[in-house]
């Protein structure tokens, strides 16, 4: 590690030799370039949300824009939890896209899952270990031979796009852990734990998997991200219960993961049901 602060960085930004900024300039070197679809990228020190930030810009920005914060002081996950990890110690970024007539809106679900596989791909290449999705946006590591949610997803939709979120820690240790059940790159053992090639990673393999996906006029099955979503989903195959909106549960094994890309689950009784939102528990197998 350098024993000084780069040059023109603060003492603040650089409070941690363990965890130096993110090299905002190289990142912009990198992405946003001619022909590609990150169309700018932008790095603050600490904010309440990314995606909250984003979406409120989106009408005036065009696609591919990103919006990193190296702290989120009210990051948000699914059901309106709270993401809560100590400065620089992860990689929390939301993207911009804008499909427009390219790809119908029935499909633009799609993007939380196109999202997990794209993040999933990105740190097999740049980190070194193996990462798989839990339906429909938590991504998993495996510490000490448990599995650990270490990143998430959020997509939400704006006046003409969306704005996809992932949150995903990298070098927390097991004492700044959020609950137990949370995991970190590090923890996992990951090769890599400097975020600016993660983050290069992730952003490259978000550009490939959009790319295909839009190409494909967001057909799931052609562009292949259905396929590979199953082959990475750590949810299919287990005993699960749903817990529905209205207060509504649903037992059973989770089997696929449709067109729609919904959860199918096939109750005890050989029934088979689609389900597009709620929280899914992983449970024991009883043998």
């Amino acid at each position: 590690m350098p024993s000084d602060a780069p040059a023109g960085a603060s003492a603040g930004r650089w409070s941690s030799l363990e965890r130096p900024p993110l090299n905002a300039e190289g990142l912009r070197r990198a992405l946003v370039t001619g022909g590609a679809l990150w169309s700018s990228l932008d790095v603050v020190d600490t904010t309440g949300s990314t995606n909250t930030d984003l979406a409120a810009r989106a009408p005036e920005l065009p696609e591919g824009a990103v919006l990193v914060a190296e702290e989120q002081s009210a990051g948000r996950g699914r059901l309106d939890r709270s993401w809560v990890a100590p400065a620089r110690s992860g990689l929390f970024f939301s993207v911009l896209f804008k499909p427009g007539d390219a790809v119908p809106q029935e499909r633009w679900g799609w993007l939380t899952l196109l999202a997990g596989v794209a993040t999933a791909t990105g740190l097999s290449r740049a980190a070194g270990v193996d990462t798989a999705l839990k339906w429909p946006n938590d991504l998993l590591v495996t510490v000490d031979g448990e599995e650990r949610k270490t990143g998430g997803i959020l997509a939400e939709r704006v006046a003409d796009g969306v704005v996809v979120g992932i949150g995903l820690n990298v070098s927390l240790t097991e004492d700044e852990l959020p609950v137990p059940a949370a995991g970190s790159l590090a923890l996992a053992k990951a090769a890599v734990t400097d975020r600016d090639p993660l983050l290069r990673a992730v952003l490259r393999s978000l550009e490939e998997w959009y790319g295909n996906w839009r190409a494909a006029g967001g057909d799931p099955a052609a562009s292949g991200l259905q396929e590979t979503y199953a082959a990475g989903c750590a949810t299919l195959g287990r005993h699960v219960r749903a817990e529905l909106p209205g207060g509504r549960t649903l037992t059973g094994t989770a089997e696929a993961v449709d067109t729609d890309g919904r959860l199918v689950i096939r109750t005890a009784e050989g029934q088979h049901e689609a389900v597009g939102a709620g929280d899914v528990v992983h449970l024991r197998s009883v043998h």
